[in-house]
Order: C-alpha cells, then sequence, then structure tokens
C-alpha cells in the first residue's frame, strides 16, 4: 500500500453527505478569507502531508521516520505517538481528510449561520426560523449573558426522532434492542412500535394535567419506558428531568424541589446483576422529604419490573401511585404533537455544584437537536446499517445525546441494557456486542480500566468482528488504556473517538472524525465543527502554540445550554465571568507541540505542592500507566513543609499483590512522568 493513499486521501473523494443546501458554502462565505483554523490544525495538517510524502508503512504496520502505525496493520505500542487511519476506513468515512475536515471546519467558524442552517434545514420545521439565525453575547460587561440559535423556528424533537423515521419508510426498522439484566432473553422496539408507545403516554400525561412547559421527573433504570418517557414529554412540550435510578433519595428530593414536577415516572425495583434495588422506596422517601418544603406530588406513574420485583410485592401508596401497565395502553397510539418554538426548553439535566446544591442545566429544543444529530454523525461516523451501544444510563448528558436523541434523529438502531456489566461476569459487554452485532461501542474510561483489571480473557473469548468504531467520553482517557482499548478489544482495527464534551455543552465539542487523521492515544484532537476552543492563563489572555491553561471557548455553538434553571445569575458567575468573553469549561488542557488538545482534569481537581499546581488527573493517569496498576484516585493531603502532598488510592490488576517494592515502583512512574519529587501513595 501506497503511504499516499494510506495515510490521507484527497480532500474531494467523497462528497459533504449532507442535504443539497449544505453541499457548498454559502456566497457570502466564498469571499470570506478563511482564517480562523483551530490553533495547531495546521502543524498537524504538514505532519500529515510530510508524513505522506517521505514515509512507507512496513510490512510490520509500522511507519518508518515517525513513531506511528496503520490502523489495522499493527498494535499501537508505547512508543507509537500517532495511530493513522487505513486508506480504506478513510475512503468509506463521512469525513475522508484532514483537508475536508478543514474546509467544512473554516465554514463552520466564518458562516456559521450558513453552516447550520444548512443542516438544520435536513429536519422538519412547521415553520422556518427567522433572522439573524443566532444571537449571542458571552461578555456579562455587555449585558445579561444570552444565546438564541434558529429563534421563531416551530419544531419538535419527537417528531423528528419518530414520525418523520417512520414517514420515510423505516417504520419497520428496529429503533431499540433492550438487554435485560439476566442473560438469556431480550426485546425490542420498531421505530412505528416506538411512536406507538410514546404516543400512549403522552396521552396519559395530557390527561392527568401535563401541559407545555410542565416538568416530569423521570427516575428509571435502563429499560426501554425510560427513552419512551423521555419522548413523551418532549412530544407534548413538557420538560422531563431524568435522575439517575442510583441517586439517593436526598439527592432525588433536591431534584424535586428544584423543578417542581408534575408527576414523577418510576418503577418499583431494578435488577443491578444479583442485587435487586427498590426504587418505589427510594422515591417515597424522597417525596416525604420534598413535601417538608412544600413541594408535593400528586401522582407517581410506576412500571412494574416484573424481573425484578411482583407488584404483591411492592410497597404502594393508594392515591398516588399508579400502575403504568394498568393506565398507559389503555390511551390511544396516535397523539398529536406539540409545536414548539427553537428555543423552548426542552429537558432540565442535574450536575453537580460547588456549593453542594445541584445545578439545573437547561436545554432548549432547536439548537440541541440540530447539535446532537450532527456530532453523532461524524464524531462516530454512523453509517444507515450501523447497530450502536453506548453504556452510559441516561441519567446522565450522554445518555439524553448519544442514547436517546441523536441516534433516534439519525434513524439509528440502539441497545440498551437493564443491568451491571459484570454481570454474570466481565465478558458480558462482549456478549452483547456479538448478541446484536454492535458495530459502534461507546464506554466511559471507568469501565473500560475495570475490563483491564478483569483481564483479556473475558475480551479474547468473544470473536468482536463486528465493530468497526470505538469511543470514550465522561472523563480524560489515559494513553495505556487507550492503548488497550484499540489493541485488545479492537483488534487495532477500529478507530477510537475520543470525545471531551459536558452537560452543558450538549454534544461532542472536541473530537476525533474517524478516518480524518491520525490519532493521538489520550488525545481528543481538534475540534468540533462550529467550535473554537482557547487555552487562556490566570488573566484570561489566550495563549498560542504549546501550552498548558484553562480551556475556554468564545463564540455559542446550536447545543449549548441557556441557563441554570432558576438560576441565571449561577448560569454567568460560575460559566462567564471567570474570563470574560468566553465560555469558561471548568477544566485544563493542554495543547502539545503538533496542535492536539490533551484534558487534564477539572481544575478545581487541583494539588498545590511547594507552590505548584498539579492536576490529580495527570498523577492518576501516570499511575494507571503502569501495568500492575487498574485504577487510581488522588487527592491532597496537609504537608507541614508542602503545604499539600499528594496521597494516592490504587486498585492494582487482578492477580497482583502489594508490596513496597510495587510502592516504590508506582512512586516512581508518577516521578518520571509528572516529575513530582515527594510523593506520599497508599497501596
Amino acid at each position: 500500500m501506497e503511504a499516499a493513499t494510506a495515510l490521507s486521501a484527497a480532500h474531494d473523494a467523497l462528497a459533504f453527505q449532507l442535504s443539497p443546501a449544505v453541499a457548498r458554502p454559502s456566497a457570502s462565505y466564498s469571499r470570506i478569507c478563511c482564517r480562523r483554523l483551530p490553533v495547531g490544525i495546521g502543524k498537524a495538517n504538514q505532519i500529515l502531508k510530510n508524513a505522506s510524502r517521505s514515509t512507507q508503512p512496513s510490512s510490520t504496520g509500522k511507519i518508518t521516520g515517525v513513531n506511528a502505525v496503520v490502523l489495522g496493520e499493527a498494535l499501537a505500542s508505547e512508543d507509537d505517538e500517532l495511530v493513522f487511519p487505513n486508506d480504506d476506513f478513510s475512503r468509506q468515512a463521512l469525513v475522508p481528510s484532514l483537508e475536508k475536515y478543514l474546509e467544512m471546519y473554516k465554514w463552520s467558524v466564518e458562516d456559521p449561520a450558513g453552516f447550520w442552517s444548512g443542516i438544520a434545514s435536513q429536519f422538519y420545521w412547521k415553520q422556518k426560523w427567522g433572522q439573524p439565525v443566532f444571537s449571542e453575547n458571552f461578555d456579562f460587561r455587555k449585558g445579561n449573558i444570552k444565546i438564541e440559535w434558529f429563534r421563531g423556528g416551530i419544531t419538535n424533537i419527537c417528531y423528528n426522532c419518530l414520525d418523520r423515521n417512520v414517514e420515510s419508510g423505516n417504520g419497520d426498522k428496529i429503533a431499540i434492542y433492550w438487554e435485560p439484566n439476566d442473560p438469556g432473553s431480550q426485546d425490542s422496539l420498531t421505530y412505528s412500535q416506538l411512536l406507538q408507545s410514546v404516543c400512549q403516554l403522552a396521552n396519559y400525561l395530557k390527561d392527568k394535567g401535563v401541559k407545555k412547559g410542565d416538568a416530569v421527573v423521570i427516575y428509571l433504570p435502563m429499560i426501554m419506558e425510560l427513552p419512551i418517557a423521555m419522548l413523551a414529554c418532549a412530544r407534548i412540550g413538557a420538560l422531563h428531568s431524568v435522575v439517575f435510578a442510583g441517586f439517593s433519595a436526598e439527592s432525588l428530593a433536591q431534584r424535586i424541589v428544584d423543578s417542581k414536577p408534575k408527576i414523577v415516572i418510576t418503577c418499583n425495583a431494578v435488577n443491578r446483576g444479583s442485587k435487586v434495588i427498590t426504587l418505589i422506596d427510594i422515591v417515597d422517601a424522597a417525596l416525604i422529604e420534598s413535601a417538608k418544603t412544600g413541594i408535593s406530588v400528586d401522582l407517581c406513574l410506576t412500571y412494574e419490573n416484573k424481573s425484578a420485583m411482583k407488584r404483591e410485592s411492592t410497597k404502594w401508596q393508594e392515591g398516588r401511585d399508579v400502575w403504568w401497565q394498568d393506565v398507559v395502553p389503555k390511551y390511544p397510539t396516535t397523539c398529536e404533537v406539540e409545536w414548539v418554538d427553537a428555543e423552548d426548553p426542552l429537558f432540565l439535566l442535574y450536575t453537580s455544584g460547588s456549593t453542594g446544591k445541584p445545578k439545573g442545566v437547561l436545554h432548549t429544543t432547536g439548537g440541541y437537536m440540530v447539535y446532537t444529530a450532527t456530532t453523532f454523525k461524524y464524531a462516530f461516523d454512523y453509517k444507515p446499517s450501523d447497530i450502536y451501544w453506548c453504556t452510559a444510563d441516561c441519567g446522565w448528558i450522554t445518555g439524553h445525546s448519544y442514547v436517546t436523541y441523536g441516534p433516534l434523529l439519525n434513524g439509528a438502531t440502539v441497545v440498551i441494557f437493564e443491568g451491571a456489566l459484570n454481570y454474570p461476569d466481565y465478558g458480558r459487554c462482549w456478549d452483547i456486542v456479538e448478541k446484536f452485532k454492535v458495530t459502534i461501542f461507546q464506554a466511559a474510561p471507568t469501565l473500560v480500566r475495570s475490563l483491564i483489571r478483569a483481564g483479556v480473557e473475558y475480551v479474547t473469548r468473544y470473536p468482536r468482528k463486528s465493530l468497526r468504531v470505538l469511543a470514550s467520553a465522561g472523563e480524560p482517557i489515559n494513553p495505556s488504556t487507550w492503548r488497550w482499548l484499540f489493541n485488545v478489544v479492537g483488534d487495532s482495527r477500529c478507530p477510537i473517538s475520543d470525545t471531551w464534551w459536558q452537560t452543558e455543552t450538549g454534544g461532542c465539542m472536541i473530537t476525533p472524525l474517524p478516518g480524518a487523521w491520525p490519532q493521538k492515544p489520550g488525545s481528543a484532537t481538534f475540534p468540533f465543527f462550529g467550535i473554537q476552543p482557547v487555552i487562556v492563563n490566570e488573566k484570561g489572555a489566550e495563549i498560542e502554540g504549546e501550552c498548558s491553561g484553562y480551556l475556554c471557548v468564545k463564540s455559542s455553538w446550536p447545543g449549548a445550554f441557556r441557563t441554570l434553571y432558576g438560576d441565571h445569575e449561577r448560569y454567568e458567575t460560575t460559566y462567564f465571568k471567570p474570563f470574560p468573553g468566553y465560555y469558561f469549561s471548568g477544566d485544563g488542557c493542554r495543547r502539545d507541540k503538533d496542535g492536539y488538545y490533551w484534558l487534564t482534569g477539572r481544575v478545581d481537581d487541583v494539588i498545590n505542592v511547594s507552590g505548584r499546581r498539579i492536576g490529580t488527573e495527570e498523577v492518576e493517569s501516570a499511575l494507571v500507566s503502569h501495568p500492575q496498576c487498574a485504577e487510581a484516585a488522588v487527592v491532597g493531603i496537609e504537608h507541614e513543609v508542602k503545604g499539600q502532598g499528594v496521597y494516592a488510592f490504587v486498585t492494582l490488576v487482578e492477580g497482583v499483590s502489594y508490596s513496597e517494592e510495587l510502592r516504590k515502583s508506582l512512586i516512581l512512574t508518577v516521578r518520571n512522568k509528572v516529575h513530582i519529587q515527594s510523593f506520599i501513595s497508599q497501596g
């Protein structure tokens, strides 16, 4: 294979696969000198071109002249800094080259109105948006912080997820495969069946007085009724607030008090591995607690999860609790859509706050719809034939954007799983992959590290030949974990979309595009279309070139959250006042000499040792690079001389015993990688 074809594809190898409205830049764009490139991408482009001209892959799949391998031709070693896409993958990718990405990226930042309008036009709008396409103010000194996209456009995200797919002839396509906690059975819903189930619940909610703008709290495990409930709320214009069904009664009560829902939707119990968790008891305790503050909920719709608990064994409050199966199936399977403005609220999702009070992140309809659909399509190189499985729970933003809305807006088939991924053993992931022939698999680094600790035998006993793209989200993935995922799970065949984003951003912000450019293990690589990340110093000045600092974003994007529910002042103070004119992510970041972005963790997770600020994530990453360390958690402790010291809790690889020699080896690893001269460790 010639390097020129193995390492880069011509920018016109594939047409931009969107509607004709997006097939070319607008006239106004063509008159603009495109000067806003992501910092460092020009350097990366030069590296790619140099490698393409001057290197040849060797017979082992290595690339001479650089520390790199080609996808599918060799395993990635600790010495390999780059993993290049191969010619076959790039040729079929939605974005087949760095040149094509640059063309699209330039357009997206120079003419965001034209770029995003073209994409938005692919969805159904009852009424098109007005002008301007977007408006923003990121500088509190100029007035209230404001972000708006597609104001005046009338649409409905449920209609675009379901009705549009059914009407286009995909009604019989599987929308959801469901895998229960216990192996041996499964269930599924086609797009037509899912639409009918959503309409029945939507009609029930309307009958009980839930209307546009009302909140509904959803406290469900990963059963099909969870996305059904989300979509039913969206269909009638109600805000859903999904609470992870592992949170305590106190956490649930806080969210009920803040959102003041008309109804709570839950189930009686759930199986998680060998354990049964009685969710209705947690809801009971939460409603008692919320009532003490004057917030009472008179209706609790409860799904009977028969595999976990029969209704005869369920604690019940007459007059408040209603069985889902007794009422919802009686309602019609069609329901009129509540058409909403693009800036009408879609959902609330609570995230942790430094004050102890959770922050109610508010996303609106139109911009979120357009952005989450587009990021899903390109970040995972989605094709209509794919079977997609993201292991995240819908109680988190990943479950909203990349289990429910993003996939369904693209007409995808998704897998959802009720139980524990180590039950009955650590091979369950790959058993599910084999069962449904999953092609795109997304998991958090925490799960991957637990699989590493369990051992490769749980992976290698399954073929996994259907997999073609792997993905990671939720936290930075360290290089050694990345390589394990690439080498062991993907057999070096599958690119990894190591994405950076947040609850607040709605979708991927910095992410590889599979097939477009070389990857660096552990790096989120480059910004998505329309995203302009900057790294600033403590004074808020942008830093150019190779650097470390605070990660911010200038200019808005459609998926950005609009406020914190009921507390716009906290919204401005937390995200926009630290560095006026920018959205402050709260994350640290470094940009390497080649322009790649590396997330270093939350900036408030910093330990000050003798005046030096050390990020906990970089220490944890160094620890888990040790071959005998599976997981690590790092905290700061008081030190009489240095102010703070570093204290680490480590989980060793299965079968490895703790010893003083191992402790010293771990300390040395951190010193070599992070250059800490005094380190305290706990085995």
